[in-house]
This record gives structure tokens, C-alpha cells and sequence, in this order.
């Protein structure tokens, strides 16, 4: 018999997905692509967008199906994989929770004048609030839908004063003049690398909204976490391309405030303020949320104090970014290697589809599979690609 699906859950699943993908280097790295590209930048985020839906739907399919966090299923493929693909994502969250430490607490300088060092501890401490509530999923689901409403809202606002010249982004989408292989690999890897994509997968787990009785809500739930996710990204996209075409030329050092600013003048520069603020606590929420799930599993301690765990790597990210400052250049150099990892994560579970002991009875389809074997061959390309080009 079918369980009840809490859609409730499900979306709130899609968004905080979307939400830790949509941070402060997802607004760095659009801006920042689309100034060295311009519209040829479109073909990179179509491509992205298929190759994200074909990794999210295997993941979170195989996910749900063998009823188990990923770290435990990529060590049934193979001994060991697991404890690696955990370190990977672990470490790498951290890195990311040190930009988006960054990023929210640059939200509330340009929103407030506050200090950025007060600004983060006061972020901290919000991220910190959502996990000591005794219901902190459902305040997590709630957080997410908000943060990532908001983000669209203002970021469309952004895309239709900055009039971007939408009949050549199109052509471009399909025809790009220019091609470049770290701006695919870290916009892959922004929005589906590293931690990311198993953030919903990992709500869906803990909720026990899993079996293959529910496959149609989890393929429904992936799509939309990609949908919100790129169409976020359109949107940036389109706000930047219209201040480039116009002839702007964005502040290396901070490209996402420049095209919040040359688009809307000083209230585009708050709206920026607002909106990199609300990216930045969202996603300290889902990387901090998701690197925790990734080692609950290996010891009962573990789950056991998950909580003051996940309050002491929100904890960790902030006192590192006291001391170091805000990252800038991190931020997209972390996307890439949230790229690099994505070939390890999604062959792992395309290995585990075709176990038995994992999945029991289920079936695969073939042309996930195929789709799925092609993102990790393209991705792995990438990677390589991008290193020799550094």
C-alpha cells in the first residue's frame, strides 16, 4: 500500500536544494561568467540545466529507492568509497559555508553598514537559531521556500530594469561565439556538485519520504529544485547581460554588486544587499544541514548530537572566515571543485542502480542510465580540461 507523500516536505525538499545551490558564488560566478562571455554565457547555463536534471534525478531516484544516505550506498558499491565521497563533501561544504558566512554577512554591510565581522556572527547565530528549534526541519522547509521566493522575486526586478538583450541570449544559447570549460564545470558544480544535490535528497531520507511507491513526487520534487535553481540563474544572467551590452564594465572584486548597482542605481545596490544576504544564511543552512548527513551514518555519537555538530561546523566556517576574510576568489575556485566530485557521487549511483542488495527490485531506466554514464564522462572531460587550463 502507498504511503501519504507530505508535499509539504517535498517542496520544502526542492528548495532548500535550490537554495543551497542559489549562494554567494552562484550570484559571483553568474556575474562574473557572463562579463567575460557575454550572451555565449546562455549555451553554458542550457547545457548545465540538462546535465543538472540527469544527475539530480539518478541521484535522488536511487536515493529514495535503497532508503539510505549516499555515503552508505557508495560503500556497498565500493568499501570505502563512501568514507572518500564523505571527506570530499564534508570538507568541501565547509569551504562553501565560509563564502556564504561571507556573503551574508556582506548582505547586512550593504543593507545595515554593519561590520562584516559582527554581520557574520549575527548570521551565524541565525543559522545556528533554525537547528536548536526541536522542529528544525519544518522550520528548514519554511526557511528555504522563503529565502528562495525572495531571491527570484528580487532578482527578476533586477533582470527587467537592466533590459538585456533577449533575441541574441537566444541565439546564443544554441549558436555560443565563445566557449569555456570552467564556466560549464563550475556552474555544474555550483548547482548540483559537492553537497549540493543531496541536500533535498537527504530532507526527503530523514523525513521518510522514501520507497519506489513514490518515484513520480521524487522525479517531480528534483525537477522543480533544478527549475528554481536555473531559472535564479536566468535570471542573474539576464540582469548582467543587459549592464554588459550596455557597455558597464563590472568591478572584478565584487561583479554581482556591480550589476545589482548599474541596473538600479543605490536601491540596486540594497536590493543586491538583500538578496546576497538571503543567499548566503540559506545556503549556511543547507551546507551545514547536508555535510553533517554526510557522516551521521558511521557512528551513533554521530546522530546522536548531529545537532551540536551541525551548530559547531556553522561555528568553525565563522570563526575561519574571521580570521581569513571574505573569499572572494574562493567562491568560484569551490564551485569547480564541487564539479570535480559530481563524476565520483553520480557514477557511485549509477553502480548502486544496478545492485540488488541496494535497490532490491527496482528497475532503472535505461536512458537514465546512459544519460547519467554521459554527464560523468562530460563532467570528468571538464575537470580535466579546467585543471590543464590553470
Amino acid at each position: 500500500m502507498k504511503k501519504k507523500f507530505d508535499w509539504s516536505v517535498l517542496l520544502g525538499a526542492a528548495f532548500l536544494m535550490a537554495s543551497s545551490a542559489i549562494g554567494p558564488g552562484f550570484l559571483t560566478q553568474t556575474a562574473a561568467f557572463t562579463a567575460k562571455l557575454g550572451a555565449s554565457f546562455g549555451f553554458a547555463i542550457l547545457l548545465s540545466i540538462i546535465m543538472d536534471a540527469i544527475a539530480q534525478l539518478n541521484i535522488w531516484r536511487v536515493i529514495a529507492v535503497a532508503d539510505k544516505p549516499a555515503q552508505d550506498i557508495a560503500n556497498d558499491v565500493i568499501p570505502g568509497m563512501g568514507y572518500l565521497l564523505s571527506t570530499l563533501v564534508f570538507l568541501g561544504g565547509l569551504a562553501f559555508n565560509i563564502g556564504n558566512i561571507a556573503g551574508a554577512a556582506l548582505g547586512l554591510n550593504v543593507l545595515f553598514g554593519i561590520d562584516t565581522a559582527q554581520g557574520a556572527v549575527i548570521c551565524a547565530l541565525m543559522a545556528i537559531g533554525i537547528f536548536v528549534y526541536r522542529e528544525a526541519g519544518k522550520a528548514m522547509d519554511l526557511f528555504a521556500k522563503c529565502m528562495g521566493l525572495l531571491k527570484i522575486t528580487l532578482a527578476l526586478y533586477i533582470a527587467w530594469i537592466s533590459k538585456p538583450p533577449l533575441a541574441e541570449a537566444v541565439i546564443r544559447a544554441v549558436n555560443p561565439a565563445k566557449f569555456d570549460f570552467a564556466a560549464v564545470l563550475t556552474i555544474v558544480g555550483g548547482t548540483v556538485g559537492g553537497y549540493i544535490t543531496f541536500a533535498g535528497a537527504h530532507r526527503l531520507l530523514e523525513a521518510r519520504q522514501t520507497g519506489p511507491e513514490n518515484l513520480k513526487e521524487i522525479n517531480n520534487g528534483a525537477i522543480t529544485a533544478i527549475g528554481i535553481a536555473s531559472l535564479m540563474r536566468i535570471l542573474l544572467f539576464m540582469a548582467a547581460l543587459g549592464v554588459v551590452a550596455a557597455g558597464f564594465h563590472l568591478d572584478e572584486s565584487n561583479p554581482a554588486a556591480s550589476v545589482f548597482k548599474l541596473a538600479a542605481g543605490n536601491v540596486g545596490y540594497k536590493i543586491f544587499g538583500l538578496v546576497m544576504w538571503s543567499a548566503g544564511i540559506s545556503s549556511v543552512v543547507g551546507s551545514a544541514y547536508t555535510s553533517i548527513s554526510f557522516i551521521k551514518s558511521f557512528h551513533p555519537v554521530i546522530t546522536q548530537r548531529h545537532r551540536a555538530i551541525t551548530i559547531t561546523f556553522i561555528s568553525v566556517a565563522t570563526v575561519i572566515f574571521l580570521i581569513i576574510g571574505k573569499p572572494v576568489k574562493t567562491l568560484i575556485a569551490v564551485g569547480a571543485i564541487n564539479g570535480c566530485i559530481l563524476p565520483l557521487s553520480l557514477a557511485a549511483m549509477l553502480f548502486a542502480a544496478y545492485k540488488k542488495k541496494i535497490v532490491h527490485n527496482y528497475r532503472q531506466p535505461v536512458w537514465l542510465t546512459i544519460s547519467g554514464a554521459a554527464v560523468v564522462i562530460i563532467m570528468t572531460w571538464l575537470s580535466y580540461g579546467a585543471i590543464r587550463s590553470l
